[in-house]
């Protein structure tokens, strides 16, 4: 009896393994929705810059405490300008731009700050998507671990301390598979304050939440 029962654990275990690494390595659903025309990407490129510009108006006539918002379009074009993918005059940068419009952009390239100055053996993000829904802000970074392309979705509460943004989780997913916060929070939060210079807000933004949807900055 002993024996058969000691098949069954090894045949439990054996099949949860296995159904862990199947959820895993799957591609779980994506966060953001389908990608946009490179012209809808450059069009909220420009939103987010004229947005910027309002708040620093706003500040330079003295205006404390005002705010702009934005959408995850606006957000995931701004990402993808910075990474090099849409060009400052608002041009498209091809393919990858086009997924970028969807909130979702590769981060392979020099200008990505997702992409550079990884450690050995680090893994480094290949694509990413952004999304917000209500007060959270959804994340989803394909990375390559253990030789294998593994999609980690985060979603979370965004928010500033001392001029430098935070991050709160409050759901991660490795492929399909859903991970205890606080398993690995506290490593979380290890790499945030190992990449906070990244993390540092602009001079003239106070502060940050997801409200209703979309990204509120207020000015100092």
């Amino acid at each position: 009896m002993k024996i058969k029962f000691d098949r069954i654990i090894s045949l439990t275990t054996l099949t949860t393994s296995a159904v862990a690494l199947f959820l895993v390595l799957k591609r779980p659903m994506p966060v953001a929705p389908a990608p946009q025309p490179p012209a809808a990407v450059a069009a909220n490129a420009q939103s987010f810059q004229s947005k910027m510009q309002q708040l620093d108006d706003a500040r330079a006539a003295g205006q404390s405490g005002a705010e702009v918002r934005l959408n995850a379009q606006e957000v995931a074009a701004a990402m993808a300008q910075a990474a090099g993918m849409l060009s400052p005059g608002g041009s498209s940068g091809g393919s990858t731009t086009e997924k970028a419009g969807s909130g979702s952009a590769s981060s392979e390239g020099s200008g990505n700050p997702l992409s550079g100055d990884l450690g050995p053996g680090e893994a480094s993000v290949k694509d990413y998507q952004v999304n917000f829904d209500g007060d959270v802000a959804k994340g989803q970074f394909l990375t390559h671990i253990a030789g294998k392309d593994v999609w980690v979705t985060l979603e979370g509460h965004l928010g500033s301390k001392d001029g430098y943004a935070t991050f709160d989780p409050t759901k991660i997913k490795i492929g399909d598979l859903e991970v205890p916060v606080s398993l690995v929070n506290d490593q979380l939060q290890k790499r945030l304050a190992e990449q906070r210079d990244r993390l540092k807000l602009p001079d003239g933004v106070g502060g940050i939440k997801v409200e209703n949807g979309q990204v509120v900055l207020t000015n100092k």
